[in-house]
């Protein structure tokens, strides 16, 4: 409609010669730019209050559905050392420090690692949940990262229903790129 009204206004303009009809022309444009503008700032706003939501939920699962997999983690950490009084008491400096810490870890043993990812298995429920929260408001970076623990918990299952008396670490240690995919989660 917009666009079509500034034809409307050129071709008056090129039969009259009037140069006045040049600017009404431009002024439909411009509304449609600023529409197209405000538009592209209000889906990035909502965008952001979608993911500032996704944070409140996923802080709400970590001390609640996904409290087991935490704990189970940090019991299972040799380093960096964290407890959950640590990490309460710590000013924002020093949970930054730990944040930075916690880039490079490093677990007990392997055999420390088996609770850990018995709990990514029976999380999974909260992992399609953040999955379906990806598709619904279009965080592909989250998508793809709960497509790669899926698949993860998939080959965890798996296993454990062939081989049930054996830890699923020590399949992992034989074949590289499984325990990539484990250090990865």
């Amino acid at each position: 409609m917009l666009v079509s009204t500034s034809l409307v206004f050129l071709l008056i303009e090129y039969l009259t010669h009037l140069e006045f009809l040049f600017h009404l022309s431009a002024i439909p444009l411009e509304i449609l730019a600023g529409v197209f503008i405000v538009g592209k700032f209000l889906e990035r706003r909502e965008k952001r209050e979608k993911r500032r939501q996704l944070l409140f939920i996923k802080s709400y699962l970590f001390r609640s559905e996904m409290l087991n997999l935490f704990l189970a983690n940090f019991n299972a950490l040799k380093f960096p050392a964290l407890t959950m009084t640590r990490i309460k008491n710590a000013t924002l400096d020093e949970l930054k420090q730990m944040r930075k810490e916690a880039d490079t870890i490093e677990y007990h043993s392997l055999e420390a690692m088996e609770p850990v990812i018995m709990e990514y298995v029976n999380a999974e429920q909260v992992w399609h949940s953040f999955k379906e929260r990806a598709i619904t408001y279009n965080f592909e970076d989250t998508f793809q990262d709960m497509i790669f623990i899926l698949n993860f918990i998939y080959n965890v299952k798996l296993f454990k229903n062939n081989n049930p008396d054996k830890r699923f670490i020590f399949e992992a240690e034989k074949r590289a790129a499984l325990m990539e995919k484990v250090k990865k989660c």
